[in-house]
């Protein structure tokens, strides 16, 4: 799942740090694809640390169940489909396309429909002190955790995933994301055949897309 997608299921939650944990495994990668952490080899015992390492925990856990559901199996099977017409000449994998793709139309249609808003989410995180996590990652095994500091302090500012309730605006998020990959993933054109695919597979997901939160909710711990 996406950042608001996880964000989902602590929308209520006080905890600034809580709701950094459940994200920060992808911010990592986001910041840098060569960090791996193993927080779980250690112990943080209370205080801010002891909430980033829950939300980890609950990140983990929230993405097995929901490569493990059908839901998920089915949907970036079918969008890996509909997308295949678009992608003719591209170095961009269909099946990874199909998997990005159905994560950012579930964060859009949290948006859209507002189970959710980017605010909620960015005012946590910028709630959240970075001497405290600098010492997480220190912790966690992190050598040089200034460099996902930058990396963060930029991603909160850029605010970029407010541009997610705009379903126009989900083709050229997966572009960028695609782009960390294949320097030049889609040929002109195929950005604007890839947005029609999505916004015709968002359409038939809006009124049942909350299934799959409620069935991830059921399974948590």
């Amino acid at each position: 799942m996406n950042f608001l997608s996880h964000y989902y299921f602590d929308r209520h939650t006080t905890n600034c740090y809580h709701v950094l944990g459940t994200v920060l495994p992808d911010l990592l990668k986001n910041a840098d694809k060569s960090i791996i952490l193993h927080p779980q080899e250690y112990h943080y015992t209370d205080g801010p640390a002891h909430h980033i390492f829950n939300g980890w925990e609950k990140h983990l856990e929230v993405d097995r169940h929901f490569h493990n559901a059908n839901f998920f199996k089915t949907h970036s099977h079918q969008l890996k489909l509909a997308l295949l017409p678009a992608l003719n000449g591209s170095p961009v994998k269909p099946f990874f396309l199909g998997h990005i793709a159905i994560e950012l139309i579930l964060d859009n249609l949290l948006l859209t429909t507002e189970q959710i808003t980017a605010h909620g989410f960015y005012e946590h995180l910028g709630s959240c002190e970075d001497e405290v996590i600098k010492e997480f990652l220190t912790k966690s095994g992190m050598k040089d955790p200034s460099l996902f500091i930058r990396f963060f302090t930029k991603f909160k500012n850029d605010q970029y995933l407010h541009t997610y309730a705009r379903t126009e605006q989900v083709a050229y998020a997966l572009k960028r994301i695609c782009m960390r990959i294949w320097s030049n993933p889609f040929m002109p054109g195929q950005e604007a055949a890839i947005n029609e695919v999505i916004i015709d597979y968002r359409k038939k997901l809006e009124s049942n897309f909350l299934e799959i939160f409620s069935e991830i909710e059921a399974k948590l711990c």
